[in-house]
C-alpha cells in the first residue's frame, strides 16, 4: 500500500481537504494510508521546544536540527524506501512528472517546516529533499504537503475512475490541457465548437492539440523548450 508520513507541528490540520473527495474515499478503502506524527513530542525541556533563534543573528526561529531528527528516527526506520520530503520555498519546484515518479514508489516522508526554515544540519544529515509548490511564502508547509499527497494520490491505480483519467491533463504530455464542453449544446449565446459534435475523433484529436499548444503558447511558454526536447 502507498503510504504517508506527515512530521508537522499542527498534526490536527490533518487529514483535511485529503480526508474528502477523491483521496478521502480512497483514504476509507485503503488504497493508500497516512500516518501524521507530532515533532513537538519530540521537544525538549517542559515546553516542548523545537526551534531556537538563527545563529548569526536575524529575525524569526529555525527549527532545531536536533529535535527534528529524533522525530525523525523515531518515526522513520533507516531502511525505510521512501524519499523523505521538506517543503521549503527553496526547493525544487514540484512537477507532474516527480509527482508520478512519486506516486509509483512506495510512499512518501513529508516534513513540514514552520518559522523561519529548519536547521541545515538535518537537512544534509537526513538527506530531505526540499521540494517547493510555487514562487510564494506559506505561513508553513502544511498547506505544501497537502497539495503533494493529493497529486500523488489521485494517480495511484484505483483511485480515479479510469486510470486513464489522468493521461490528457495539464502538463502530463508537457502542455496545458485542451477547453472542455459539456451539455447544454449552446449557452449565453455560446456553442460547442462543431469539430466536438462530429464524431470524427481524428478531427477531434487535432483539434484538441491545436487548443493544447495555442494556450501554452499563450500562458505558458516557458514550457514549449521542455516539449522540444521531448519531440
Amino acid at each position: 500500500m502507498w503510504s504517508a508520513t506527515l512530521f508537522t507541528l499542527y498534526p490536527d490540520m490533518f487529514p483535511g481537504a485529503l480526508g474528502m473527495s477523491l483521496s478521502g474515499d480512497a483514504l476509507a478503502r485503503e488504497l493508500w494510508a497516512l500516518e501524521v506524527r507530532n515533532i513537538r513530542e519530540h521537544g525538549l525541556g517542559k515546553h516542548r521546544a523545537v526551534d531556537d533563534t538563527p545563529a548569526g543573528g536575524g529575525v524569526g526561529m529555525v527549527i532545531r536540527a536536533d529535535v527534528l531528527a529524533t522525530a525523525l528516527d523515531a518515526g522513520v526506520a533507516a531502511d525505510d524506501p521512501r524519499p523523505k520530503l521538506l517543503m521549503s520555498p527553496r526547493g525544487r519546484p514540484l512537477t507532474q512528472k516527480r509527482v508520478r515518479e512519486l506516486a509509483t514508489g512506495p510512499g512518501v516522508v513529508i516534513v513540514c517546516g514552520r518559522f523561519e526554515g529548519v536547521d541545515e544540519r538535518v537537512i544534509e544529515g537526513r538527506q530531505l529533499e526540499e521540494v517547493s509548490i510555487g514562487d510564494y511564502i506559506l505561513s508553513g508547509g502544511e498547506i505544501a504537503a497537502m497539495v503533494t499527497l493529493d497529486a500523488c494520490v489521485r494517480l495511484i491505480p484505483g483511485v480515479m475512475g479510469k486510470d486513464s483519467s489522468g493521461e490528457d491533463e495539464s502538463f502530463e504530455n508537457g502542455l496545458l490541457e485542451y477547453p472542455h464542453y459539456t451539455r447544454p449544446r449552446e449557452w449565453e449565446g455560446r456553442a460547442i465548437p462543431d469539430v466536438l459534435l462530429s464524431g470524427d475523433h481524428a478531427k477531434i484529436a487535432a483539434w484538441r492539440r491545436a487548443q493544447s499548444m495555442s494556450l501554452t503558447k499563450a500562458r505558458r511558454p516557458d514550457l514549449l523548450p521542455d516539449l522540444a526536447k521531448k519531440s
